[in-house]
């Protein structure tokens, strides 16, 4: 029997009761899911809201637990034209006089002919030379390219460090040339070879277009606007640069120069920066106060607690937090500035937020910046001069660690094994030199052709050369050329470590130089122990890696070349640093927060997965009371169909039983 046909029997078995007994069955079991299901849901909001408040923590304390941060600088200028922006890092208070004498400008030429078409006139075929800055480039002419245009097209093609064009005069057109960077550096030279169209000096043909010294009279190129350096006076002492940026020049410092003339720089301590870093930790720390009372606070008036009241977790957060930003900073326990109330940050015991004194604050910075850095941030204090605190580790813990060098940290060097000689002529068949700077770097300079009084001259020149080279400057590093004690010429790369080296590639007459047989000399890494532990060296930087103890994840560059006991370095780790380290242990794969939530939604999948059992139950149970319900109507109706027939059968004997009667 179907469900549609129950109680057809017995008209009261009948499917809308077996809905009616289901629904009962459901109910109890429907609602104590969906109420466990709502509180679930609503304890998985709270966390995420709680998480976020928490996460939101991090960046302020982020910002704080940079030692930068605590430093910050303004710098201004009395003359727009030269204008000067800071590097907090670095920089330190100061006042300075600056005067701009001159500023950088690119070389331009132009050719002395006019030329009456530009696409199909003959300018002669051959091989321009292109000398700019350190940078040798070789332009073919030929029967593809001998036009104007085509020539024009080919230096802009060669990358050579110069732009090329083709102007209009109206009479006529002309090429134009400019260097692609400003400096006396950057200056072009150019030279031809195989010119067809007559010699390579004589202003016919392709040589119209060279641009040299030994160019004959009134022959090649002419100098429109000359290569000049950008000049500046900072307290009468004076400094050049091939750019209109002066970098590097004072610590911190980059001046950015559009027009000649002086001004006043003033750079000082921006305590209000400071301040308004900390304004936002205050704020933000708050802000997760009142979202804590929001989600787990208790309102006495009402006698109700919220959500999470009384929750281990946010307790657990609450705790380590004030414990974390009420106590005396492990290190500054000596200090005039050992915890936050010293700097005008208190706890407010009524509601638990933060209040900030801002003057305060700026007075501690001013007057003790050194320590209210430490008291944020994380700081090494050495007790040598020429020991310096790189960084740490989470692994890192505060204390005081000894330092103990077994061997300094040195420079590559090349030297050579004669002595420079005074009077050298430089010309072309020597005015070359080729490097190869720390493994990767290649290096070439082009002397300026000329007699060398002394042989100090000559490595002035290769300073100048080494220190205007755009290959180093690009990797970031520099080479010391020098002579020794013995006026041997040496040169020393700027970095520190195994990576360090200088070596020749090529020298045209290196017997000049006395380069014909050299010395090479790899640098070294520093070695040692810090805290009794051997430490790995990288160039200067000694450090500890995993696994070393209290002191793990330690490093510290060590200057000099003194080996021994190098006194020790007091690890501080401040305020927010622990913060930072607290708060990303919160949020953390396995933090309390997301232990908690994983234990929720797993919560979830079990309620998922109890309705489902709820449904298999509620389905068996509706089938067997369908069987049931079946079975007894079906019973009902063999027994109406019975009573019927009797029914019938004793009305049949009524009439005849009535006549014996009678």
């Amino acid at each position: 029997m179907s469900i549609s046909s129950l109680g057809v029997g017995s008209g009261v078995l009948t499917s809308d009761l077996v809905d009616q007994l289901v629904a009962a069955e459901r109910k109890p079991t429907e609602n104590r899911l969906t109420q466990k299901t709502e509180r679930t849901e609503a304890l998985l909001s709270a966390y995420g809201k709680l998480r976020s408040a928490v996460t939101e923590l991090r960046l302020p304390m982020r910002q704080l637990s940079s030692p930068d941060n605590l430093k910050a600088f303004s710098a201004s200028s009395s003359n727009e034209g030269i204008g000067v922006s800071v590097d907090s890092t670095k920089a330190s208070r100061g006042t300075y006089s600056v005067e701009v004498t001159s500023l950088a400008s690119a070389q331009a030429l132009a050719s002395n002919d006019v030329f009456d078409d530009r696409d199909s006139t003959s300018v002669g075929q051959g091989t321009l030379t292109l000398n700019v800055g350190d940078k040798i480039t070789n332009v073919t002419i030929d029967s593809s390219n001998d036009t104007l245009q085509g020539l024009a097209n080919a230096i802009n093609d060669s990358d050579a460090g110069v732009s090329a064009g083709v102007i209009d005069t109206g009479n006529g057109f002309q090429l134009v040339l400019s260097a692609d960077e400003t400096g006396t550096a950057n200056a072009v030279s150019i030279s031809v070879s195989g010119d067809t169209g007559g010699t390579d000096t004589d202003g016919q043909g392709l040589s119209r277009f060279a641009f040299n010294t030994g160019m004959d009279a009134g022959a090649g190129l002419q100098e429109t606007i000359a290569a000049t350096d950008a000049v500046m006076n900072i307290n009468g002492v004076e400094i050049t640069r091939s750019t209109n940026s002066f970098e590097n020049v004072i610590d911190g410092l980059t001046f950015d120069i559009t027009a000649t003339g002086t001004s006043t720089i003033k750079v000082e301590q921006d305590l209000g920066a400071v301040a308004d870093r900390v304004q936002g930790f205050v704020d933000k720390f708050n802000s997760l106060q009142s979202t804590i009372d929001s989600l787990a606070g208790f309102n006495a008036e009402a006698g109700r607690g919220s959500l999470l009241t009384g929750d281990s977790t946010i307790r657990g957060i609450q705790n380590q937090l004030r414990q974390i930003l009420t106590r005396v900073v492990p290190g500054l326990e000596n200090s005039g500035v050992r915890s936050l109330a010293d700097v005008g940050i208190t706890t407010n015991f009524e509601t638990g937020g933060l209040e900030f004194d801002r003057a305060a604050f700026e007075e501690k910075l001013k007057s003790n910046p050194d320590d209210v850095t430490a008291l944020f941030a994380e700081q090494g204090r050495a007790t040598d001069s020429q020991v310096e605190f790189v960084r740490s580790s989470s692994a890192t813990q505060p204390g005081t660690y000894e330092i103990n060098v077994t061997q300094a940290a040195s420079q590559g060097n090349l030297l050579a094994n004669s002595a420079l000689a005074d009077g050298i002529v430089i010309d072309g068949s020597n005015d070359e030199l080729a490097f190869r700077v720390n493994g990767e770097t290649s290096v070439s300079l082009q002397l300026t052709q000329q007699t060398y009084t002394s042989a100090q001259d000559l490595v002035d020149e290769i300073q100048s050369q080494l220190n205007s080279n755009n290959a180093l400057s690009a990797a970031g590093t520099s080479v010391k050329a020098e002579l020794d004690v013995n006026g041997n010429l040496s040169f020393t790369s700027s970095k520190y470590g195994s990576d360090s080296a200088v070596s020749l590639t090529s020298a045209e007459n290196a017997a000049t130089f006395g380069l014909d047989a050299v010395t090479n000399t790899a640098g070294v890494d520093v070695a040692g122990t810090i805290g009794g532990q051997t430490a790995e060296g990288d160039g200067q930087v000694l450090f500890l890696g995993s696994g070393n103890g209290d002191a793990s994840g330690l490093q510290a560059r060590i200057l000099g070349d003194a080996t021994g006991n190098r006194g020790s370095i007091t690890f501080i780790e401040g305020v927010a640093e622990r913060t930072v380290n607290l708060v990303s242990g919160f949020v953390g794969a396995d933090g309390a927060l997301e232990s908690r939530t994983e234990s929720l939604n797993r919560d979830l999948e079990q309620i998922q997965e109890n309705r489902v059992r709820l449904e298999e139950r509620i389905e068996s149970y509706r089938e067997r009371l369908v069987s049931q319900f079946s079975a007894a109507d079906s019973l009902i109706s063999q027994l109406n169909s019975t009573r019927d027939y009797v029914t019938q059968q004793l009305a049949a004997l009524a009439p005849q039983n009535n006549r014996n009667n009678n």
